[in-house]
């Protein structure tokens, strides 16, 4: 009996998978990290940004007058003169609220009025730039018998009586018996005039009623010359 041979091919060993890494179970983070630095800056800066809005907030701001140009104590306050700014309302202050403009013009500064100033009732006049005891007189000054060009409305003066030309000045009877002294009148400036071609010009002057006489005699005799007295600060 034959016997029918059986080749048996030879067993390939299944090819072998490479090892693939144990999972951890945590999930990779993916995109850009942030150094602490950097988290302190943005901090930082968000804080700051925070800080400024709620100062910029502070406050209710309402519109308000302030002086534009300089007005001199006396003269009327015109629209160029005042403009409308916006202020943080504070309890402390009492500006002119900008709806009342119109009751401002007309009216006379109370003192001089300085550019950047909130501008408040008590720096101003309904009344006439005259008191019911003050008189104007107008004088008339030659080259260096009043400052050159240190006058203006609102300054204080002394108005220095001079003897008569010819007058014998040891016996005059201007000052104080043997003071040597001249007499002074006391005034405030209104307005000064230009100049003419030979330097004089006219100051108007306001004075008490029992002075008006004197000064406009003596003026009318060129015997005036004026004096400027010190300013207040911040005039």
């Amino acid at each position: 009996m034959d016997s029918t041979q059986t080749s048996f091919a030879p067993r390939r060993d299944a090819q072998r998978q490479p090892d693939l890494p144990v999972s951890t179970g945590t999930k990779k983070r993916s995109g850009r990290t942030w150094s602490v630095p950097v988290l302190l800056v943005l901090v930082t800066l968000i804080g700051a940004l925070g800080g400024a809005v709620v100062v910029a907030r502070a406050g209710d701001r309402v519109d308000v007058l302030a002086v534009a140009r300089d007005v001199p104590v006396g003269e009327k306050v015109t629209a160029q003169d005042v403009k409308v700014v916006s202020f943080a309302d504070d309890p402390g202050l009492s500006p002119i609220p900008a709806a009342d403009r119109a009751s401002v013009v007309g009216q006379r500064a109370a003192v001089d009025l300085h550019p950047g100033e909130l501008l408040t009732r008590s720096q101003l006049s309904a009344r006439g730039g005259l008191g019911d005891t003050e008189q104007v007189v107008g004088v008339e000054l030659k080259r260096g018998f009043v400052p050159r060009d240190e006058l203006r409305p609102g300054d204080k003066v002394a108005a220095v009586v001079l003897p008569a030309q010819g007058a014998d000045t040891g016996s005059s009877g201007s000052g104080s018996a043997g003071s040597g002294a001249p007499d002074t009148i006391e005034a405030t400036v209104k307005s000064v005039g230009t100049p003419d071609s030979t330097g004089a010009l006219v100051v108007n002057l306001v004075v008490a009623p029992s002075d008006g006489p004197l000064l406009a005699t003596k003026a009318a005799a060129k015997q005036i010359a004026l004096v400027r007295q010190p300013r207040q600060s911040g005039s």
